[in-house]
């Protein structure tokens, strides 16, 4: 992905209503979800619905098919993925992104503790 496109879609995502449109489209899997439905779920009108759904298809996160008198909008899975590889590139390394030494997150507060106290040398 390049730079442009992953500001595109991290400027889509930057604003609550469209963040949780997409959420909602990421969860309801490849089928996708009727804008109406969308609309009903948002509790919003369909006009302030539509302006989301536009900036979201912009940035390329999200496709729709006509069907019937329903336009259904589906997740673009493949720039999703393609944005949190721009953003994970050149983590950890170019190593697995994962917690330090295999140690759950929440271990890690105690042991950088003891690391600081010089229990763990």
């Amino acid at each position: 992905m390049e730079t442009e496109n992953a500001l595109g879609a991290l400027a889509a995502l930057a604003h609550a209503i469209r963040l949780t449109v997409f959420r909602q489209l990421v969860q309801a899997g490849p089928e996708g979800m009727a804008a109406g439905r969308i609309a009903e779920r948002m509790q919003m009108p369909a006009s302030s619905l539509s302006f989301h759904l536009k900036e979201l298809h912009r940035a390329g996160l999200l496709t729709s098919r006509q069907d019937g008198r329903s336009i259904i909008y589906m997740a673009r899975y493949e720039t999703m993925n393609a944005l949190l590889a721009y953003l994970t590139d050149n983590c950890c390394g170019g190593n697995p992104c994962s917690p330090i030494g295999g140690i759950a997150r929440t271990e890690r507060p105690a042991r950088a503790r003891r690391e600081r106290q010089g229990v763990d040398r």
